[in-house]
């Protein structure tokens, strides 16, 4: 039995429904189960991060589990998942964190997997990291921009990051729980290219057939677009100021051969993803 956490979000339902159709026995967590879509015969069971009882009862006769948790600070989520592992005797533990995980020029969020990193490496398990760089589905935040052709707002200016397509980091994970082969590896997830935010929008311009032009926000703008458009309060609005500074200076211009790695396959471009989700940006 494989369980996945976080199992309604983007990376966790796609784990779940991948692993769904290897044949794989799977067990969805969620806080509600009656709101969650899963393929026919997934085990659906309802857990909360912070509640240690919940967690155990979801980790009973678990041979692998994916440990996906909300992004923010550590608030025991990573350390009460490992802990139900390690006391149920689940063999294998595969981690989602993020790029750039321990490194302060990060910013705030490059301490948040920090701790949990740390405990699934003590876990005695057989355990393996994740650290993906950006999602190329990020881009969904511009679908209300794009179908009414205004330009899409830019907040990391003409700095790059191997943007990744979230089905790759899914596949990656299958291959971590259902293969003993990345037992005690770090991996970093990227795209096979870096590629700032005018060029996404340039190729996103190129799969719809229509412009896609881009807004450039200073720093004071992305502060108040933060506040206003995304409702961040001033503490995690100044935590992404840094994260933005740290790419607009090239610090997140990174690409591996991870994905080509683990998946045997070159990792999907930007375009591809664009392509199999233009219907997305089809209206407002």
């Amino acid at each position: 039995m494989i369980l996945v956490t976080g199992a309604t979000g983007t990376i966790g339902s796609d784990v779940v429904r991948q692993l769904a159709a290897r044949g794989e026995k799977v067990r969805a967590l969620t806080r509600d189960p009656a709101k969650a879509r899963v393929p026919a015969g997934v085990e659906v069971v309802r857990g909360d991060y912070l509640d240690h009882g919940s967690l155990a009862g979801a980790m009973a006769g678990v041979t692998a589990a994916f440990l996906l948790r909300p992004p923010g600070p550590e608030e025991g989520h990573d350390l009460g998942l490992v802990e139900a592992a390690r006391a149920a005797g689940v063999r294998r533990l595969v981690k989602l964190s993020a790029i750039g995980t321990g490194d302060p020029e990060v910013g705030p969020a490059g301490v948040w997997h920090v701790e949990g990193e740390r405990a699934v490496r003590e876990s005695g398990t057989e355990w393996t990291v994740l650290r993906p760089s950006s999602f190329a589905s990020n881009t969904l935040s511009w679908v209300r921009e794009v179908g009414r052709g205004e330009p899409v707002p830019n907040m990391t200016g003409d700095g790059e990051s191997g943007v990744i397509d979230p089905r790759d980091v899914a596949e990656a994970a299958v291959r971590a729980l259902v293969d003993g082969g990345h037992a005690g590896r770090t991996y970093t997830l990227t795209g096979p290219e870096a590629i700032s935010v005018p060029g996404q929008a340039t190729v996103l311009a190129s799969v719809l057939g229509r412009p896609v032009a881009t807004r450039d926000l200073s720093p004071e703008e992305t502060r108040e677009h933060l506040l206003t458009a995304w409702g961040f309060d001033e503490a995690q609005a100044d935590g992404v100021l840094t994260g933005t500074a740290f790419v607009r200076g090239g610090g997140n211009a990174i690409v591996t051969e991870d994905v080509r790695q683990m998946l045997g396959r070159p990792a999907r471009t930007y375009r591809e993803w664009a392509q199999d989700h233009r219907e997305a940006f089809s209206g407002e």
